[in-house]
């Protein structure tokens, strides 16, 4: 394998979910990748390629453990190393899958897996393209849960009707697209400065807080989300004022 200087070898991509506040609440076993999100990298390039001002500002890189010098260090250096050598990247995600998805079955339980924890890349559709795994339909995964947030509305309407279950996120240059989504069946992740409502945009707001799964048992409805890390100091209107609703 040709390593660029760019990043240092990873020995694992996957971090449990335990090691996250809102994961930590997930009833099942939960294992999440950590890329450095929108720019944060040395090539400049968006992973991130919705991201508005206010979501790359309001990212939840800078709450919790992602604040940490160690984190930003471990998630940057993924990030070059999918940057610098992708297809090595995907296979040995591929391979860490596998592992998980014979371990569930082993075991006869259901893992989640959230492939963009900090990013917005169509990781199933890059595992199938060059390592030719169907993660929704292949026998061996099963067992396997995948779900994501996403700011790309194509990717809530591509996997809408999949075992693929995506939250699109609310942004403050989104709201149509927002409504499209609810539209469709789809659910929708939104920021807010205080307590949750109980509607936004008429969509019953339930607390998206209390498990990072609440997207897999509800559909058609509001997730809400209370403002963490930089996002507390949102001024974009990213973060909504449930206060100031029109």
């Amino acid at each position: 394998m040709i390593l660029s200087e760019n990043y240092k070898p990873v020995k694992n991509l996957l971090s449990k979910g335990s090691t996250n506040t809102k994961t930590a609440k997930n009833n099942i076993e939960t294992y999440i990748l950590y890329l450095a999100p929108h720019t944060q990298n040395s090539k400049k390039i968006n992973i991130c390629p919705k991201a508005s001002k206010g979501c790359a500002a309001a990212c939840l890189f800078s709450a919790g453990r992602g604040r940490f010098s160690n984190v930003i260090a471990s998630r940057t250096n993924k990030t070059e190393y999918y940057l610098s050598n992708k297809k090595v990247f995907i296979n040995q995600l591929s391979n860490e899958l596998l592992k998980i998805a014979n371990k569930s079955i082993k075991q006869n339980t259901k893992i989640a897996i959230r492939l963009n924890g900090t990013s917005d890349l169509d990781f199933i559709a890059l595992i199938k393209k060059y390592n030719n795994l169907d993660l929704l339909n292949d026998d061996q995964f099963k067992n396997l849960v995948f779900y994501d947030y996403t700011a790309i509305l194509g990717k809530i309407k591509k996997y809408i009707n999949t075992s693929y279950k995506l939250t699109l996120s609310r942004k403050e240059n989104n709201e149509n697209e927002i409504l499209e989504a609810l539209k469709i069946g789809g659910n929708v992740a939104a920021v807010f400065k205080n307590d949750l409502p109980t509607k936004y945009k008429g969509f019953t707001v339930i607390d998206g807080d209390q498990s990072d799964l609440m997207m897999l048992y509800n559909r058609n409805v509001i997730l809400g989300l209370r403002a963490k890390g930089d996002a507390k100091k949102d001024k974009s209107g990213f973060v909504i004022d449930r206060y100031n609703l029109n």
